[in-house]
């Protein structure tokens, strides 16, 4: 009994400077024990003004205390190693926050290592040995510890989960089988989860062959956008050539075409640029959803693996996607082409010309989008349309923020 009392207290005799058994013990004047050496050393260390610190309480000393041996602490630590009890530090043997405590420990909990899913208890090293020893032991399940073990257990017989029915797709026991589940398609958690990783490799493989696929859209698009600022760079200077020729009266019309060209450019590169962040994020997402099912695929725990899958393996996560279609790398040659032949030309020319310069310049894109089919993808270009009163016929009249026509002699006719 003195022996176990040592073991679990024995802590309690470790010095909290170099954390080992204390060597040497002796005791300051707030009553903390620390290894002669130690407490020395720190102290030379110490704030040169002749103020000393206690290492636990921090309470202060000064001058310089004398060190007076423990002769109880010295005795018990003696014989702790006689017996070969020797500690290791507390940080490595006692559970922390976040860590499994092992159910067998008594006062202060060692760190459990392993989990039994027969016993339904966690173990530390020390009472984890009969699993190891003990053959009727040697044969249950172990696994790394963890503190979901009450969910291996059925919440209406007390039973552990070994069953998976099919039919209600949940963990069951034995009794399960023969009440309310009787008659549904049942096999073991083991054949279950063999299925279901089967079914985790062909998801694996849809997960790779997408990310392979979004990579090769997004190279595609990030080479059509680098070709697109080449391209409106080349036509901004072809421009600016042509029209440094032209006569003052359409010095106007260049700037406008300039501008309209950047503004195009603009565009399309800011669309794509918001399409290929959409892509890396999609990638990054999916490449995630790989290694989550990478690391379903090996976990021990059956009933952790098959509560999880239904949420990491549904089929949603890999309905197929539009494909995105780069344009052809041509895209401002025309509205160059289109401004030399305006370079000889007269202003009333360049009038009825412009219209023309404009459409080019307006379909120039980096991506071909499907075109809408539904109602919701065609609401996406929807705009709130008004009517101009300056172009309104006399006996008509505009509504509240000129959405309608009212015809006032016609009404006063009817009344």
């Amino acid at each position: 009994m003195a022996e176990q009392g040592v073991l679990l207290d024995q802590d309690q005799f470790c010095c909290s400077i170099c954390l080992d058994l204390l060597k040497e013990p002796v005791t300051i004047n707030c009553g903390h024990s620390y290894c002669s050496n130690c407490i020395e050393d720190c102290w030379d260390k110490d704030d040169p003004k002749g103020v000393y610190n206690c290492p636990q309480c921090r309470q202060t000393f000064s001058p310089r205390p004398a060190l007076m041996k423990n002769s109880l602490l010295a005795m018990v630590v003696g014989n702790m190693k006689k017996t070969g009890l020797q500690p290791t530090p507390p940080a490595m043997c006692f559970a922390g926050p976040g860590d499994v405590e092992c159910d067998f420990c008594n006062g202060r909990k060692h760190k459990a290592l392993k989990s039994c899913l027969v016993c339904l208890a966690s173990y530390c090293e020390t009472h984890l040995q009969p699993h190891y020893n003990i053959a009727p032991l040697m044969k249950h399940k172990l696994i790394k510890a963890t503190t979901q073990l009450q969910d291996n257990i059925c919440s209406h017989h007390d039973k552990l989960l070994e069953i998976f029915c099919r039919t209600d797709q949940q963990c069951i026991c034995y009794l399960c089988t023969m009440d309310e589940h009787k008659g549904h398609d049942t096999v073991s958690i083991t054949a279950e989860k063999t299925e279901k990783q089967k079914q985790i490799g062909l998801s694996q493989q849809k997960v790779k062959q997408k990310v392979q696929e979004r990579e090769k859209e997004l190279k595609e698009l990030q080479q059509a956008v680098e070709s697109l600022s080449h391209s409106a760079q080349a036509a901004v200077e072809e421009s600016e050539r042509i029209f440094t020729e032209f006569i003052d009266s359409i010095e106007r019309r260049r700037s406008e075409v300039k501008e309209l060209i950047v503004a195009q450019e603009n565009t399309a590169v800011s669309q794509a640029e918001g399409l290929m962040e959409c892509l890396e994020q999609e990638i990054a997402e999916l490449k995630m959803k790989g290694v989550e099912l990478e690391k379903l695929a090996h976990t021990e725990d059956h009933i952790h693996f098959l509560e999880s899958y239904q949420s990491l393996a549904s089929p949603s996560v890999f309905s197929d996607l539009p494909t995105i279609a780069v344009r052809p790398l041509l895209y401002f040659e025309d509205v160059s082409e289109a401004v030399s032949n305006l370079r000889e030309k007269l202003e009333g020319i360049l009038k009825r010309e412009w219209c023309r310069i404009s459409t080019r310049v307006n379909l120039v894109d980096v991506l071909h989008l499907p075109e809408p089919k539904t109602r919701a993808e065609f609401l996406q270009y929807s705009c709130r349309l008004t009517l101009d009163p300056h172009t309104l016929y006399r006996q008509l009249f505009l509504s509240e923020l000129n959405r309608k026509r009212i015809d006032f002699h016609r009404l006063s006719s009817l009344v």
